[in-house]
């Protein structure tokens, strides 16, 4: 499956993300874009170690503590720590891994593919929601 269907399987048929490396800072796009999202009717899941609350939603010090199921892991750390939370995502059962703009991990992508999760790396998600002209009827599976 080329690279644009895999987006836009992912960000049409799940509806929970959740955000490993989600910051307090506003001005970071590591809460820029689960915001955006969210504003798109996603429910975020925010993972930060050092916050209770992030977005109007209780954060989780780590993807293992976060409620299940989970479908997307969307990543907002180094690529040097991508293979790591890979294998915590394919743990917890995630159906998708996403790697924010800027991350790459050839281990990830072989670790998320290998246990079957659909895999986007290098990508901002809310880019791609306005790129792929996703609307919110798409997204719901409702026809137009």
């Amino acid at each position: 499956m080329d690279g644009d269907n895999v987006i836009r399987r992912i960000l049409t048929e799940f509806d929970h993300i959740t955000v490993v490396g989600c910051s307090r800072d506003p001005d970071k796009s590591a809460q820029a874009i689960p915001a955006r999202m969210q504003q798109h009717g996603y429910r975020i899941t925010p993972i930060n170690p050092t916050a209770d609350e992030l977005l109007g939603e209780r954060a989780y010090r780590t993807l293992y503590a976060a409620p299940q199921p989970i479908d997307v892991v969307q990543l907002f750390r180094p690529s040097a720590e991508a293979a790591e939370h890979a294998r915590a995502a394919v743990e917890v059962g995630a159906a998708a891994l996403w790697l924010q703009s800027g991350i790459q991990s050839a281990e990830a992508r072989r670790i998320a593919e290998e246990a079957g999760l659909l895999y986007v790396e290098d990508h901002c998600m809310a880019v791609d929601y306005i790129r792929l002209g996703i609307t919110d009827d798409e997204r719901l599976g409702r026809s137009a």
